[in-house]
């Protein structure tokens, strides 16, 4: 708040590239809104809705729609990044090739690339020559974007390497509406984000095999701490997960009927298979990809992750849902407060 106006280039006219836009626009900021599909972007410039993505709602009219990237960017010092994780190097490329002065990426996207097992910070910074980029900023947290559409109360978190650049993304955003915190850890923000859709989708099968709220329950609080173990050993701090983008973005994942990894494993519990689920979703289900990524990542730092061994065989290897949680309640006796403790030690 205070803050002077600025232009500011959203990359994707999903739902929440859509809302978050719409922040930006009641801070009253210069926005443009990119996306590739014309006749979005003609909808959104000739009638101020994005009904795909965000029925019923009325945009800003400071919100101007670009279907070319490179008009987008003319003049912008900050860009929000809100693409799918398959498709951020293919964009960042395209950016870089236009681009002439530093810039700030601001990434909203949670996942994890399989295989060389980064995250999308990284990414990012493998992609832009260092000259053009000023910081990488991440922004995540409880937070659909169909609330934030409505201007609900909502509450995130920015992280950087740079905190004077995270610094600067909470004054462009915040607002009475949306209130944005930093954080120093960049690694646990980005973790929890990304590993937080794996326990999404293991809590929609769980409902869909209907075993109500005890089981699932149970599965984010063992969830939290699978989530944990991990990102400790990737060097993040154990508080992080007991933030806005870890116990916050887990409840909100894994309860919500917004969700759309939730609904993806609520499908498979009901006994979809898994590309029936994908046709069925219409949009990006991120936990899937990331449920790969977080097995190798498992391997690679040796760290015991009970729910993503058995959601990936679910997911790849054709084990029946049912079966895959009858599989979980049947692991070995141990003790909770070990398994806690053994976090906090790392």
């Amino acid at each position: 708040m205070g803050q002077k106006q600025e232009s500011i280039a959203v990359i994707g006219a999903g739902s929440w590239g859509t809302a978050l836009a719409m922040v930006l626009a009641d801070n009253n900021h210069d926005v443009r809104l990119w996306g590739h599909n014309p006749e979005q972007i003609h909808e959104i410039n000739e009638y101020h809705t994005n009904k795909k993505y965000l029925p019923g709602i009325q945009l800003p009219k400071e919100i101007t729609g670009y279907i070319s990237l490179h008009e987008a960017l003319l003049g912008v010092d900050s860009i929000i990044l809100a693409v799918p994780t398959k498709a951020i190097r293919e964009v960042m490329n395209k950016i870089s090739m236009i681009r002439k002065e530093p810039i700030t990426v601001v990434h909203v996207s949670k996942g994890i690339e399989p295989d060389t097992l980064l995250r999308i910070s990284e990414m990012i910074e493998e992609e832009i020559p260092a000259h053009l980029l000023d910081s990488v900023v991440v922004l995540s947290g409880p937070s659909h974007a169909e609330e934030v559409s409505l201007r609900h109360p909502t509450t995130v978190t920015v992280s950087s390497k740079n905190m004077e650049a995270a610094e600067k993304i909470q004054d462009l955003f915040i607002n009475h509406n949306f209130r944005v915190y930093t954080n120093p850890d960049i690694i646990g923000v980005e973790i929890g984000g990304a590993l937080k859709n794996i326990i999404a989708l293991a809590a929609g099968i769980t409902d869909g095999l209907g075993y109500g709220d005890n089981a699932k329950a149970a599965l984010i609080t063992r969830g939290l701490a699978e989530i944990a173990r991990l990102g400790v050993k990737m060097g993040a701090s154990p508080l992080t997960f007991s933030g806005l983008t870890g116990i916050g973005d887990l409840i909100v994942t894994c309860t919500s009927v917004h969700s759309r990894n939730w609904k993806a494993g609520n499908l498979l519990g009901k006994g979809h298979n898994l590309q029936e689920v994908l046709d069925n979703m219409g949009m990006v289900v991120e936990g899937v990809r990331t449920t790969k990524a977080a097995k190798q990542l498992a391997e690679k730092y040796g760290v015991n992750m009970p729910i993503t061994d058995v959601l990936y065989d679910v997911l790849f290897n054709n084990v029946d849902a049912k079966t895959g949680v009858d599989i979980l309640m049947a692991r070995g006796k141990t003790y909770e407060m070990d398994e806690l403790m053994n976090v906090l030690d790392e």
